[in-house]
């Protein structure tokens, strides 16, 4: 059974991205207020992944170092003051580009340290035969918050003041934040120097976990290549509003909620592999067509394809690495796994931005749908030797 501990853990997952999802929002629209390039656009962007590039790592090692729900509230507490000074400033008309990089670098690394110890936490809260369940719930939480319910409320708020989704956001971390104080407290004693390189080490010896590792590196890279200029193909291009623009992310995260819920169902029928080949293959499909398509319900129906199977490949993946990896490494190999496979997600950023510019905000899917197909040629192989194995 899952427990209450487990239990607070999902309404904290669920506050937290309900405001987080409001900030998603508001950032991109912020920024186009100050801006139209896509090049600038993208560098707020590729501000908040950049922390997984440098701060995986050492989150991870204080992970596996320190009591984790700890580290948990006093990242999104950082976080709550951050966000609550940017609405300060939103309020006064004191916004640009330097204060939104700085913004999403902040609760881009309070993310790194609140994500890296909740994949860790699970395992101490919830039987390793209900992973795969408490998974699928967070996965589902997540999506519904973060992804549908979320967005629209802040680009609503967006509309009234630009301050609003801001002071939401700060408001969902607090109180995430005193939920997650009341977890269970324990203590890891790690003292070894060479905590960081034992996970890396670790993850770069297990076949089958580096080579998921080096697919997520791709897909993250082709991912945010194309979703960094997101916003502008909305409001340009398909001609949405702020509004409808939060409602279009919405309608793409209902993807995201049927995955959640029904995923755990088809890696049981199917099986985890054949569950990852499938997510690879109809993510290509789905970039391409968000690419090509001309109206919003077309793109929004693709967008909602690419978080049903990117929901999927996540069930799996993480369920793969809380069951394989020894306890007292779960917080380093994870934090080493993301520095993999998030790493390149600043620069799929950054090349999102410059490939809008040079060749059209259609481009960056179109592109990213042709890496991701040509990676899953070379891939499959490979990830076939590394299961047998």
């Amino acid at each position: 059974m899952i427990g209450p501990d487990f239990r607070r853990l999902l309404w904290a997952t669920g506050i937290d991205h309900l405001g987080t999802g409001a900030f998603t929002a508001a950032v991109p629209l912020l920024t186009v207020t100050v801006t139209h390039d896509p090049r600038l656009v993208s560098l707020v962007s590729a501000a908040a992944y950049l922390p997984w590039l440098l701060l995986s790592l050492p989150a991870g090692a204080l992970a596996d170092r320190h009591d984790r729900a700890g580290l948990m509230w006093r990242a999104q507490a950082a976080q709550a003051v951050l966000v609550a000074v940017t609405a300060v400033l939103a309020a006064c008309g004191a916004i640009g580009i330097p204060v939104l990089v700085v913004t999403a670098f902040g609760v881009g690394a309070g993310d790194v340290v609140f994500g890296t110890a909740a994949q860790a936490i699970l395992p101490d809260l919830v039987a390793q035969p209900l992973l795969p369940r408490a998974n699928g719930r967070q996965q589902a939480i997540t999506t519904v918050t973060e992804q549908f319910a979320g967005p629209p409320l802040g680009s609503l708020l967006f509309g009234v003041a630009a301050a609003l989704p801001f002071g939401l956001d700060a408001v969902s971390f607090a109180v995430s934040a005193v939920l997650v104080a009341t977890l269970p407290r324990r203590a890891r004693g790690t003292r070894t120097r060479a905590a960081v390189r034992d996970g890396l080490a670790w993850l770069l010896r297990h076949r089958l976990l580096r080579t998921l590792a080096i697919l997520v590196g791709v897909n993250g890279f082709c991912g945010q290549l194309a979703y960094a200029t997101l916003v502008l193909l909305a409001t340009q291009v398909v001609h949405l509003d702020a509004r409808g623009y939060g409602l279009l992310l919405a309608g793409a995260a209902l993807g995201s909620v049927l995955g959640g819920l029904v995923n755990a169902r088809i890696v049981a029928r199917i099986g985890s592999r054949a569950a990852l080949l499938t997510a690879l293959a109809v993510n290509v499909g789905a970039f391409a067509g968000i690419g090509l398509s001309r109206d919003a319900v077309v793109l929004g129906a693709f967008l909602a394809v690419n978080g049903f199977v990117t929901t999927l490949w996540n069930i799996v993946t993480v369920g793969l690495r809380q069951r394989l990896v020894p306890a007292a490494l779960l917080g380093r190999v994870s934090s080493a796994y993301r520095l993999l496979g998030w790493g390149l997600i600043p620069v799929g950023t950054l090349t999102g931005g410059l490939v809008a510019h040079g060749l059209g905000l259609r481009a960056p899917y179109l592109v990213a749908a042709a890496v991701r197909g040509l990676a899953l040629v070379i891939a499959l192989p490979v990830l076939a030797r590394a299961w047998r194995d």
